[in-house]
């Protein structure tokens, strides 16, 4: 055993500062119904990789090849940890150390949501691989890398990635489970040895796999773990003089073969190699799923120097000794125990003394030109020995009576010894040469037989006869092109059987009413005898059978409607409609030629009628069958901006005809719908006497109340009154309107409501006492898909009260005399008409509060400007009680101006 002593120098190859992804890839299994196992194996690097870089759990994504639209996150928790193993414990030294995490959920794919044809893919992404890897670009990245780093010679990381099909295809559930991969081995190889190893994978379903070498993919960013994010995604970069065909500089390079056997001779660069195998999936010649396996492959510098085994055969007869290759033939006349050939192994490094002058050898056989689970059965018992001091091992092979083939086999014949880090082999190709015991192919008559039976005509028998010159049993079993005998009527009977004799018939029952021949008309049985003989090597013979049958004619049904077309030949009727319009027809069915069976229905295309309430009941009847379509269309469920265009089908069927003929004929109405006919609602505003407010323009002088009344009217009453909705959509104005109140309402016609504001002196600034405003409202009505409004605007203009006093007159004189009543006392308000009985030569009055300017009070002053009267009061009344006639002035103040005049006093 030649144990590896290389520690130092597999450190030395291995730094510690490498980080732990090896590699690994996705599994998708199937449990049941739609429920699918998903797995993430990643291959973790035990001896430098950090533990806290395992993690607890990964974020697998789901995204649509189609579009690369995000379908879901499932979070796979951490399940197992295991090692991989060496294909020879005994080479392992431990300085490759590899584990194998899983990671692992149950996901439901939903049946109406993984529908897309493109199928679907899963990806993961982390960060790093070891950054000793000689072939690509795999330097340390930066201590605190950033999310947006884009420089892929930075970093590199993988992208764990699987292709999956949609689970139903054609309406029908799609079961199917990826590929699971052989587990990979920790093997080293070895410079200028040829290193193999198995990737080959097993497929659930049987599909068909096909593996090749592709480039390895990296993440997009340096993040230890990078957002999700769609494809594409980033490669590797290859190092100067590597690439996809160039993976370690081997002679031969790195190749995998159609069953996933990997092969390389490496060079001598000892170090870290990334490689990476995709495996497509094929199910009836379609590619339905890809799977990708990152690994990689570590070459050491120098292996113990280890000669190969070597074979060599020998007939027991002859001396001749054969080392590549030898070719023995046997007569039928040969005895078990003489169809032997003697295999010789023999290997140098059991005569060395580093190897205790000791090595194990073995042998194995496989098929070249053929494939056999008893294969084995030809080596002897014990397949291994132990070579002491340069000896042989001797070992017996003995073939057969009967050949694998109808013809020479080959067999290889593989010594293997017990090297490091695998096992070095030689092969000895065997091309064996039996002669099976002698036997007669049996006869069978007729050959060939044509025949045509019509539909309806009693059962018909075609006869066979199988005869064997050797007497041996016959065994009949029967082939067809793609169908069952007992689905068309027919049957194989055996009349007579007995030694080297087979006497039967086919018989066929060609009558439609009971079986069903709508799918074919032509049928090709082949009867096969075989005989029993001992190495049953013999083609079986054959009585091969045409047969067709010839059904009777039937008219096809013819499907119209006379309201939509005067022609019955017409398939396609266009028809346009309105919302809240009726679409009614008539749809009739015929067969009156054969007076057959008819099933008359529609449907909508593409969307479900039932959902429109729409009426056209299936009807079926003899000879002439007709129903009514009704819909009263209305706005429930119809966006005509997403769907204006509806397309029924009616469809007349004669499919229980008495050989059940599918025969039919279709009538397509296509619906174009427009909005429905609206009468545009009107908007009206009116006084509070109910005028209408034809120019739209009020003017109120501060202290009116402004009331003003909106009206809203429709005119459309089918199939119901619009609902309609009255709304202040603008007030502005010089000065922002406030204090007023309006109430939006809703109804059916007609509606209203009040626009109410008594404003204050607050509406006016900057000592502007004129203001105007703008009211701008709105009535809407709620048609469905053709819904109008009304608008109308109000113009208000407010307006101070005049306080100019242009017709103020100020009397200068009043006569106190007592008793006679006229003129007595001195007023500035309240004084119209007649005071006293006198009349007024002119009308006094003070000028009007406003917002300018209010009244505060009124003084009397006498000739030497001692105040004699003051009040507050408009309507104040002095008698001058104990006055002087005489002259006096008086002073009226208002809070922005002051009026002055004489007064004179006469008794």
């Amino acid at each position: 055993m030649k144990k590896l002593l290389l520690t130092f120098l597999l450190l030395i190859a291995l730094p510690v500062m490498a980080t732990h992804i090896v590699g690994g890839e996705f599994e998708l299994v199937h449990i049941s119904g739609n429920i699918y196992k998903l797995n993430m194996i990643l291959y973790f690097d035990k001896l430098n990789g950090n533990p806290g870089a395992k993690d607890a759990s990964i974020t697998a994504t789901i995204y649509r090849k189609s579009d690369d639209f995000r379908m879901g996150e499932y979070i796979l928790p951490f399940i197992s940890e295991s090692d991989v193993q060496y294909a020879q414990p005994l080479c392992s030294d431990g300085s490759i150390q590899t584990s194998k995490l899983i990671y692992s959920r149950n996901i439901t794919l939903s049946e109406t949501v993984y529908t897309d044809p493109s199928g679907y893919y899963i990806s993961w992404q982390r960060c790093c691989r070891n950054y000793s890897i000689l072939n690509i670009y795999s330097p340390q990245p930066p201590q605190a890398p950033s999310p947006v780093t884009s420089d892929r010679t930075r970093y590199a990381g993988q992208t764990f990635y699987l292709e999956f099909p949609p689970v139903v295809k054609d309406g029908e559930p799609f079961i199917n489970s990826s590929p699971r991969l052989f587990p990979p081995l920790s093997d080293y190889a070895c410079p200028f040895r040829p290193y193999y190893v198995d990737f080959g994978g097993i497929d659930d379903d049987k599909d068909s796999l096909v593996y090749s070498m592709v480039t390895p993919l990296t993440t997009k960013t340096s993040a230890a773990l990078p957002a999700p994010s769609p494809r594409p995604y980033p490669e590797v970069l290859w190092f100067p003089s590597f690439s996809l065909n160039n993976i370690l500089n081997g002679l031969p390079d790195l190749r995998i073969s159609k069953d996933g056997l990997l092969t390389c001779t490496p060079p001598g660069r000892q170090g870290l190699y990334v490689f990476a195998v995709r495996v497509q999936e094929f199910r009836k010649g379609k590619k339905i799923g890809e799977s990708r396996r990152d690994f990689q492959l570590f070459v050491v510098d120098k292996c113990p120097i280890a000669s190969p085994p070597q074979i060599a055969g020998k007939t027991l007869t002859e001396p001749t000794v054969y080392t590549k290759n030898m070719t023995v033939e046997f007569k039928n006349t040969v005895t078990d125990v003489d169809r032997c050939i003697q295999l010789t192994v023999s290997d140098l490094d059991s005569s060395k003394p580093d190897q205790n002058f000791m090595e194990n050898v073995s042998i194995r056989v496989v098929g070249l030109n053929f494939k056999s689970p008893d294969l084995n059965r030809i080596l002897p018992a014990t397949t291994t020995a132990i070579l002491q001091n340069g000896s042989t091992a001797d070992f017996l092979v003995c073939f057969p009576q009967c050949p694998y083939i109808n013809g020479d086999y080959q067999v290889g014949i593989i010594a293997f010894d017990d090297a490091c880090s695998l096992p070095l082999t030689d092969t000895l190709k065997v091309t064996v040469r039996v002669e099976p015991p002698p036997n007669n192919s049996p006869t069978i008559t007729p050959g060939l037989t044509t025949d045509q039976v019509r539909e309806g005509d009693p059962i018909k028998k075609w006869e066979f006869i199988a005869k064997d010159e050797d007497l041996d049993d016959l065994v009949v079993f029967v082939a067809t092109d793609g169908f069952a005998l007992k689905d068309f009527g027919m049957e194989v009977k055996i009349t007579k059987q007995e030694k080297g004799l087979i006497e039967g018939y086919l018989s066929w029952d060609p009558r439609c009413d009971i079986y069903d021949f709508t799918k074919r008309t032509n049928f090709t049985v082949k009867i096969l005898v075989n005989d029993q003989d001992l190495c049953n090597l013999n083609d079986p013979v054959a009585a091969i059978l045409k047969l067709n049958i010839k059904l009777p004619g039937n008219a096809d049904p013819i499907i119209y409607s006379a309201d939509l077309t005067t022609s019955k030949s017409e398939r396609k009727v266009i028809v346009n409609k309105k919302i809240f319009e009726s679409l009614n027809f008539t749809v009739i069915g015929e067969d009156l030629i054969d007076n057959d069976f008819l099933i008359l229905s529609g449907k909508g295309i593409g969307f479900n009628a039932s959902n429109y309430s729409i009426s056209f009941p299936q009807v079926t009847g003899n000879r002439s069958i007709s129903s009514r379509f009704v819909w009263n269309i209305g706005c429930d469920k119809i966006n005509l901006k997403q769907k204006d265009v509806f397309v029924f089908q009616f469809i007349v069927v004669d499919n229980a005809n008495k050989c059940r003929f599918y025969k039919a004929d279709t009538l397509d109405v296509e619906v174009k719908l427009s909005p429905p006919d609206n009468t545009k609602p009107q908007l009206e505003a009116r006084n509070p006497s109910l005028q209408v407010v034809t120019n739209s323009n009020l003017e109120y002088t501060l202290g009116q109340p402004i009331e003003v009344n909106l009206l809203g009217t429709d005119s459309d009453v089918f199939p119901t009154k619009d609902n309609l909705t009255l709304s202040l959509i603008k007030a502005s104005g010089d000065v922002e309107p406030v204090g007023y109140t309006f109430q939006k309402v809703a109804g059916t016609s007609p509606i209203q409501s009040l626009l109410s504001w008594n404003p204050d002196c607050s509406i006016f600034k900057n000592q502007v006492y004129e203001n105007n405003y703008t009211f701008q409202f709105k009535v809407a009505d709620d048609r469905c898909l053709n819904a109008k409004a009304d608008t109308i605007q109000v113009n208000v203009k407010i307006k101070d009260v005049d306080g100019s006093g242009k017709e103020f007159y100020m009397p200068n004189v009043f006569t106190p005399n007592p008793g006679d009543n006229y003129n007595a006392y001195f007023a500035l308000e309240g004084l119209e008409g007649e005071e006293g009985g006198v009349p007024l030569d002119k009308k006094i009055s003070l000028p009007k509060d406003n917002c300018a300017g209010r009244f505060e009070l009124v003084q009397v002053f006498n000739r030497w400007g001692e105040m004699v009267f003051e009040s507050t009061d408009r309507k104040f009344r002095w008698y001058a009680p104990n006055q002087a006639a005489g002259v006096y002035y008086y002073r009226v103040k208002y809070s922005n101006k002051e009026y002055k005049s004489p007064l004179s006093i006469l008794y």
